[in-house]
């Protein structure tokens, strides 16, 4: 109640909730379709459609190999994030993070050595699929470097100028 198909997809595929979607619905329109597969969405049905098909799609979706599970704690160098409990911490000190923060910085671990532009960033953390003119990444990264790496000797992430970022463990 209160959310439709697609803001639910929108809701498990932001908690990295991986189980296969088949939407079944009425609206069979190719904007709803897209809407529904671009939200995260494996297949879509539209009402009124045969039991015959629905079962071959329910099957075609079970024979997908699910990703690989992802670890649960991501660590480089004396940097490590808890992706369960939230949790992140550098050489044992626990370092407080926005929600918006901790995304970020789990985006960059999950890329670890890759240099990783601005518009992947803007996709993936603020799930902006064009190019705003705002400052919101670099404002962001300034943040999380001033928390990650106060009283630390070591930067762990780099900027990579017309580039993008990168996190390393390589100083």
């Amino acid at each position: 109640p209160g959310l439709d198909g697609v803001a639910l997809v929108r809701t498990l595929r932001a908690a990295n909730i991986t189980t296969p979607v088949l939407f079944l619905t009425a609206l069979g329109g190719i904007d709803d379709r897209v809407e529904g597969l671009r939200a995260g969405g494996d297949d879509y049905l539209v009402k009124p459609f045969a039991l015959a098909e629905l079962s071959a799609r329910v099957i075609a979706l079970t024979r997908r190999r699910p990703p690989a599970p992802k670890a649960a704690v991501l660590k480089i160098a004396d940097l490590e994030l808890d992706r369960l409990s939230r949790r992140v911490t550098r050489a044992g000190k626990k370092i407080d993070l926005k929600p918006r923060e901790f995304q970020l910085l789990e985006y960059l671990m999950l890329h670890e050595n890759q240099v990783v532009t601005r518009t992947m960033l803007l996709e993936a953390v603020w799930d902006f699929h064009f190019d705003p003119i705002t400052s919101v990444v670099e404002s962001h990264i300034s943040r999380l470097r001033s928390k990650l790496d106060r009283g630390f000797g070591q930067e762990l992430i780099q900027t990579y100028r017309g580039s993008g970022y990168r996190i390393t463990s390589d100083a």
